[in-house]
């Protein structure tokens, strides 16, 4: 290779690389304002103490700030201070928490916060650069990059006797460590796509989505402190339709009823153990999320129609969800 080949590859190695910092430098210089260091505290005689720390998303100039439920969550948590790259610092407290998708938000004691935008995680494909901004163990304002290593995993959420699967999580090897909880995971266009919930080992990480669904449970949040959902009291896993079963179904697999909850709808509308689920009012269910995603509000004390699959035959179930208490 010629001296002159070595110079164009190293011109077009340095206009590479000089425009993956542009973006990531770009998208830092948009978005670490509007994110927060959280300082948790907790209430105790004589006053506060300090209960773990994580970081938050500004939502609205105004004071609400979007971070992980497991960062406020605990007993006797109720607010504290976020501080700012700015160096402000102002208090914040809990306006709702929603342990089953993770996430919470807070209302800070200020007017003029800078807002991040919003975008939609629907729209990342694998390899996709992506940007996480938040606090790792304390050092405020840190940025890291990678790329979107996987899309659709799936994150189990639990609190008290209630377990829920958080949908279409995004896997990242953007680096995120302790105190990253609650940051931002941004796309190239300075646009919050992921809200960072997990380590899931060395150099993957896990973001739960902004989305459709997600940002209803935000609004919900913010207007009513609480996420409504109903609830049927099953315990279920996916299970491949038999061959007399594939009539009752287009997808292939339905949920087995593995679990009927007492004193719950399922039991009062004779839901049993083995039973197959294909359906609810009409619209096709091949596993428990597509179950969960029709359990929401709007679906709590209305009658609805479960098609299962038992001893071969379709059986029509007619049953009311109640609201799941959390």
């Amino acid at each position: 290779m010629t001296e002159t080949m070595l110079e164009d590859t190293a011109a077009v190695d340095a206009e590479a690389l000089d425009a993956y910092s542009r973006t990531v430098t770009g998208v830092a210089d948009r978005v670490a304002p509007a994110v927060a260091n959280l300082r948790v505290m907790r209430r105790a005689r004589g006053g506060q103490l300090p209960a773990g720390a994580g970081s938050g998303v500004v939502l609205t100039p105004d004071g609400f700030i979007l971070t992980s439920a497991h960062v406020v969550a605990g007993p006797r948590r109720s607010g504290g201070r976020a501080s700012f790259t700015d160096g402000r610092e102002v208090r914040f407290e809990v306006v709702g928490a929603d342990p089953l998708s993770d996430l919470a938000v807070l209302r800070a004691d200020a007017r003029d916060l800078a807002a991040a935008e919003l975008g939609d995680a629907e729209a990342l494909r694998v390899g996709q650069l992506v940007v996480a901004i938040g606090n790792p163990n304390g050092f405020a304002g840190s940025v890291t990059a990678g790329v979107v290593s996987a899309l659709g995993r799936s994150l189990p959420a639990r609190t008290r006797g209630a377990v829920r699967i958080i949908d279409n999580v995004i896997q990242t090897d953007a680096a995120l460590n302790p105190g990253n909880s609650g940051g931002a995971l941004v796309d190239s266009g300075g646009r919050v796509v992921g809200v960072n919930t997990a380590v899931a080992g060395v150099g993957l990480g896990l973001a739960v989505p902004i989305n459709l669904a997600t940002r209803r449970m935000i609004g919900e949040l913010m207007t009513a402190g609480r996420v409504r959902r109903a609830y049927l009291g099953i315990a279920g896993g996916p299970r491949p339709l038999p061959p007399g079963a594939r009539q009752h179904s287009p997808l292939p697999t339905g949920i087995e009823v593995i679990e009927v909850v007492a004193d719950t709808p399922a039991e009062r509308a004779g839901l049993r153990p083995e039973d197959l689920i294909v359906a609810v009012d009409g619209e096709p269910v091949a596993g428990v999320a597509d179950l969960q995603r029709l359990m929401v509000a709007d679906a709590i004390g209305r009658a609805a129609t479960v098609t299962v699959v038992r001893a071969g035959r379709a059986v029509q179930v007619e049953l009311t969800p109640v609201e799941l208490t959390v």
